[in-house]
């Protein structure tokens, strides 16, 4: 997991053959104009989702992971908690679904980081995660999640 803000997102450009058009994508892109829904860049190896939402209280909420694709999560604007853990042996309470490259874990997060506006944070594989949870009530966020692909 890293997290930062966007005017150093390019430092982390050799971390994997897509993060410099990842990074040039989301400095270079007005999301505040931009439709809601699925962006692609690269076909099936590099694709922007933006969404717009509340957020919300953590209890009941689960954490989630994925196999094929690295997050990139960047908060345009508003600001939310996120909770985090490593993967290590905790129970998948949904099953791993290819088609959607999702599953997740009823585990409580280890800790939570808080993200506002300009900033990202990016999730490995191995890095559970709990996005889109309120810091001081519900608040109205908008996000840019960049699905890159690991191989």
């Amino acid at each position: 997991m890293i997290i930062d803000s966007l005017t150093n997102g390019q430092k982390y450009a050799s971390l994997n053959k897509h993060f410099a058009a990842a990074f040039n994508y989301l400095s270079s892109t007005d999301f505040m104009n931009l439709e809601p829904g699925k962006h692609d860049i690269v076909p099936d190896e590099l694709f922007a989702i933006l969404s717009e939402y509340q957020t919300k209280a953590s209890a009941g909420e689960e954490m989630e992971a994925h196999k094929k694709y690295i997050d990139i999560q960047y908060i345009v604007s508003g600001t939310e908690k996120m909770g985090v853990a490593l993967l290590k042996e905790q129970a998948i309470s949904k099953s791993y679904s290819d088609e959607k490259d999702f599953l997740l874990y009823a585990n409580a997060p280890d800790y939570f980081i808080e993200l506002g506006a300009g900033q990202f944070v990016i999730f490995y594989p191995n890095d559970l995660h709990l996005p889109t949870i309120e810091v001081n009530g519900p608040a109205t966020v908008r996000k840019i999640v960049m699905k890159v692909s690991v191989g």
